[in-house]
């Protein structure tokens, strides 16, 4: 079993652990994130699932569950000021309850961004 591997099946059990539903929820969260961006590699991360391009290299996008299901974006990704109304800030955090249609396809291009 190599490293990666490792580190999948301890997202897994990190994300089978959690209670319903919001163990439903982050097992399709992993699912959307691995999908949009196959390259990224998950392991856990200051507790949780996170991902990144490699084993050894700094985590670029992470979720939580705490009082709150969270997807959030490290300070490794790659930013661009989000413009607008909101200037020179970058979104960097984003809490949800629930996954559909539009959030999964909004999580799939965070993702991608994140990697540059």
């Amino acid at each position: 079993m190599t490293k990666d591997d490792k580190n999948l099946q301890q997202v897994l059990d990190k994300i089978a652990g959690m209670d319903e539903p919001a163990r439903r929820v982050m097992q399709r969260m992993h699912e959307v994130i691995v999908a949009a961006a196959p390259e990224l590699k998950p392991r856990i991360w200051y507790g949780m699932p996170g991902y990144a391009l490699s084993a050894s290299s700094p985590v670029l996008v992470f979720f939580r569950h705490d009082e709150r299901m969270s997807l959030g974006v490290s300070e490794k990704a790659a930013f661009t000021p989000a413009g607008g109304e909101d200037g020179l800030l970058m979104p960097a955090a984003w809490y949800f309850e629930e996954l559909d249609d539009v959030t999964e396809k909004r999580v799939a291009e965070i993702v991608r961004a994140a990697i540059g």
